[in-house]
């Protein structure tokens, strides 16, 4: 048995997912002919309160999508310098929108509303670029899964409304922080002007994400990915999981923050482990004492079927997810401290 734990990403459909892919109706959805995918734009829309949204390959493309079309060449987005955005998307923001970033320090990824104010740039300064963006992360991945108090995202709102400047939310695990702090979609839905979520985290889709946005956001939003190459065809398929998913598999994310906390109770009695940051949801991310390389701890891991991965210097990321169950837990265990 592997029991793997690289990502939430892992995840192979329920059977009962995939009945409702079997059964899905289809069309081509660069023709705009395909029901499901329809009908699961129309479902995310509502839960969020939202115009409408677009059904993407990845979370990177709905980020960029967003990027691209709230931003101008020349411009700058502002975000956390741990921002997935910024280290995780090859660039993206350059490369397809032309943009610059103005990177914050925040608390494990967490902006402030004090530090949005204060890195807007001057409307005056022709030497600066124009602030045309602030993106958030939430929950935040390289902060080991933490999220936003959401007081906070409502002043960063009124900053943002204050100097006239949209808010994107890298929401890929949006629904994690949800089940944890009770808030609602709607809530978000009504402090965004974009949103992004990622249904193949874990939602356990194969794959996709999804935009949300105003009807004219949205409209720019499905040109731009028909110019990255992202026109799918009979996406239906793929759409019919994440109806699925948004079903059924929402609330039962608490079960994986409850053993992302196990998977810390063991993990710290290991000798090689120094420090265990923080569990909020579903990631853990652990700190190995100096002598121990990552790599080789990672190896060892791998030599007993636990798969995880490297982090930055010293630190390693174990993520629970919805394939790994109280039986994995019990063999991670077994395999760990006897």
């Amino acid at each position: 048995m592997i029991i793997d734990l690289r990502s939430d990403t892992v995840t192979k459909p329920t059977l009962e997912m995939k009945q409702a892919m079997w059964e899905a109706e289809v069309g081509d959805d660069v023709f705009g002919d395909d029901p499901t995918v329809k009908a699961l734009q129309e479902k995310a829309a509502a839960m969020f309160g939202m115009e409408e949204a677009l059904f993407c390959s990845s979370g990177t493309m709905t980020n960029q999508l967003a990027i691209r079309v709230h931003t101008q060449p020349g411009s700058d987005v502002i975000c956390d310098q741990n921002s997935h955005i910024y280290l995780y998307e090859g660039g993206g923001i350059m490369l397809n929108a032309f943009s610059s970033v103005k990177l914050l320090s925040g608390d494990k990824g967490r902006i402030s509303a004090a530090q949005v104010k204060e890195a807007i740039s001057p409307a005056d300064d022709i030497h600066a670029t124009v602030t045309r963006l602030v993106s958030l992360e939430n929950t935040m991945n390289k902060g080991g899964g933490c999220y936003y108090d959401f007081q906070e995202v409502k002043e960063i709102r009124k900053v943002c409304l204050d100097h006239g400047i949209p808010l994107h939310l890298d929401g890929a695990r949006l629904f994690n922080a949800l089940v944890e702090t009770g808030e609602t979609p709607q809530q978000y839905g009504a402090v965004f002007e974009s949103i992004s979520i990622c249904l193949s985290k874990g939602l356990g889709c194969p794959v996709g994400s999804l935009l949300l946005g105003t009807r004219q956001m949205i409209a720019k939003a499905r040109r731009f990915r028909k110019v990255m190459g992202g026109g799918w065809r009979q996406a239906g398929f793929l759409a019919a999981a994440g109806i699925y998913a948004l079903d059924h598999h929402v609330d039962r994310l608490k079960e994986d923050h409850i053993r992302a906390r196990e998977i810390g109770n063991i993990l710290k009695s290991k000798p090689e482990v120094q420090e265990i940051f923080p569990i909020d949801t579903n990631i853990v991310i652990v700190r190995l004492v100096p002598e121990m390389p990552a790599v080789d701890f990672i190896n060892q891991l791998a030599a007993k079927g636990i798969l995880a991965v490297t982090f930055g210097k010293g630190l390693i990321r174990f993520v629970s997810h919805l394939d790994f169950t109280d039986n994995h837990l019990q063999e991670m265990r077994k395999r760990l401290l006897f």
